[in-house]
């Protein structure tokens, strides 16, 4: 998204006119291939048309959803129902409106691509060159929006042109997901040949670039084990020497600041962030700090005991093999640990926005300041479901104010880049010392941690592949990747795990048979959960899409 007055401007009249068209569907079937009336002889005349067309397009990608995802992983636990947290404890139905929802809007997303791909070439430039920057930036979105329907539905309609309701493609059948995915990276090559390699700003400011074409290309590769391509495309976004970590000079605070507003793409001093989804306040905001720490009621995202327990210690060794790990207290088991972990996580002493904490009213002097977890709601204070709490993507000033926050939603950070590129190598048995020491290293000298060294893992018997994937899962902990990343690793049984939180014997109100323990003695927040295996690996086709087009098909374990 760019906030110039004049894309402003046009953000709101190209989402007018598509909006328009969106309502003229000519059968219910075209819910999935909706007809518009932008593509008429007064429009596409020109580039700034075209990129008032852009725009619109832009207004389509994911925003907060995106982070909603986490909750389908086993990073984080929703308190009350959710369908992105059904989704992920595989209890859902074919009939979940949410995976319709996603169904739907993606090729109505899709949709709109095609239409400015099959118009924009006419239209005449200003600036030299724009049309075809702007058509690439377009395909990398239309790229995007096919990449999260072939991860959830594998299979899916391959459709590259606006279809009138007489095509036969409306009611053909699914295309082979390889087919799918070669496309996709096919796309993504064309697209980077017309765009710069530096960093947008200005008036352009969060549009795509060549970083943000390569960069998800590598994730693509990756996710589909083309782990040559994955490298290669990953080298080259860190080859172009335009992408680096962002620091405040301060490991304690550098990896939290990015995720505020001081890390927001518009401050300028985040060069790591490749592409989000910007906000902008009084004109596009969201509510994710204040459902993180919700003042008055159940916290929203809650990390869980398998969050909590995949940190490091600080000297690199896991809990279960470190001397320096000690859970006699709530508060010990914070102490020496992966930096990133008091970070991400809530710790006692940490300034928040949930008011009044687990204390006695009395015994709070300062609800600023957090100290214990609260268990059950009066109305005063942020309520954990496991005991843990968020503090990372929370702007602490937007936590009071419903639906006034304006922190950039990041989709494409460089730390993912370094993390693919390492995770590309070792899956090749190409990974060396040096390879860490240019991606995984990086990410771990930004925080002040222990750096990965090959012969530490070995000599402690550490496997080389988990803890590269451990890596990820702390590093991008709420960006919404980790259910796509247990997936692809195919280790959906992750899933149908309980939801854990805190070690009751910490908290004498824990002691109370209204909450669920464990053999163990940790609380058990959500116990229905199960993975289907391969069933689970995939979301139904919306049962809605089929009663529509008979030539649709099922994925194994839906039919």
């Amino acid at each position: 998204m760019i906030f110039h007055k004049k894309y402003i401007h046009n953000f709101k009249l190209a989402v007018l006119l598509l909006g328009l068209g969106t309502m003229s569907s000519c059968s219910d079937f075209l819910d999935r291939y909706p007809q518009d009336e932008l593509v008429d002889e007064t429009f596409w005349q020109t580039q700034e048309q075209l990129e008032m067309a852009a725009t619109a397009i832009y207004s389509r990608v994911k925003a907060k959803n995106f982070v909603d995802m986490e909750n389908m992983g086993e990073n984080t636990m929703w308190p009350q129902t959710n369908q992105y947290k059904d989704i992920g404890s595989g209890v859902f139905p074919v009939t979940q409106p949410t995976v319709n929802d996603e169904w739907r809007n993606m090729f109505r997303d899709v949709r709109e691509c095609n239409a400015f791909l099959e118009n924009y070439e006419g239209a005449e430039e200003i600036d030299p060159g724009a049309t075809e920057r702007l058509a690439a930036e377009v395909r990398v979105i239309r790229v995007l929006n096919y990449s999260f329907m072939t991860s959830f539905f594998g299979d899916v309609p391959l459709i590259t042109t606006t279809l009138d309701p007489d095509d036969p493609e409306v009611y053909g059948e699914r295309d082979p997901q390889e087919k799918v995915v070669d496309f996709l990276l096919n796309e993504l090559d064309l697209a980077a040949e017309h765009l710069s390699e530096e960093i947008p700003t200005g008036d352009n400011l969060g549009r795509v670039n060549k970083g943000t074409a390569l960069a998800l290309k590598a994730r693509i590769a990756l996710t589909y084990g083309r782990f040559d391509v994955a490298e290669e495309a990953a080298k080259a976004v860190m080859d172009m020497g335009v992408y680096s970590l962002y620091s405040t000079g301060d490991p304690e605070t550098s990896y939290y600041d990015l995720f505020t507003r001081n890390g927001k793409l518009a401050e300028g001093r985040n060069k790591e962030t490749i592409f989000a989804r910007m906000h902008k306040m009084d004109i596009i905001m969201h509510n994710l700090s204040r459902e993180i720490q919700v003042p008055d009621q159940f916290a929203r995202f809650v990390p869980t005991r398998s969050l909590v327990e995949s940190y490091l210690c600080s000297d690199g060794l896991p809990i279960d093999k470190s001397p320096l790990y000690n859970d006699d207290t709530y508060e010990d088991a914070f102490k020496n640990r992966d930096p990133r972990m008091t970070q991400t996580i809530l710790v006692p002493g940490d300034t928040w926005g949930g008011r009044y904490d687990g204390r006695p009213v009395a015994d709070n002097p300062n609800p600023n300041i957090f100290m214990v977890p609260k268990f059950s709601q009066d109305g005063r204070g942020s309520v954990t479901t496991t005991g843990y709490y968020y503090k990372k993507y929370v702007e602490p000033s937007a936590v009071p104010n419903y639906n006034r926050d304006d922190n950039d939603i990041h989709h494409i950070r460089y730390a993912e880049v370094l993390l693919t590129y390492a995770e590309a190598r070792f899956e090749q048995g190409k990974l060396t010392q040096d390879d860490l020491d240019i991606s995984i290293n990086l990410l771990r000298d930004r925080v002040g941690m222990t750096r990965m060294n090959l012969a530490f893992l070995a000599q402690h018997g550490m496997d080389v592949r988990e803890e590269i994937r451990r890596e990820r899962r702390v590093e991008l902990v709420l960006e919404g990747h980790r259910y796509f990343d247990v997936r692809r690793w195919k280790e959906g049984e992750r899933l149908g795990k309980d939801i854990e939180g805190v070690k009751a014997e910490w908290f004498p109100a824990l002691s109370s048979s209204a909450f669920r323990k464990n053999a163990e003695g940790y609380l058990v927040v959500q116990w229905n959960r199960r993975f289907e295996s391969p069933k689970n690996y995939l979301w139904p086709v919306p049962q809605v899409q089929r009663e529509r087009n008979s030539n649709l098909s099922q994925n194994p374990g839906w039919e």
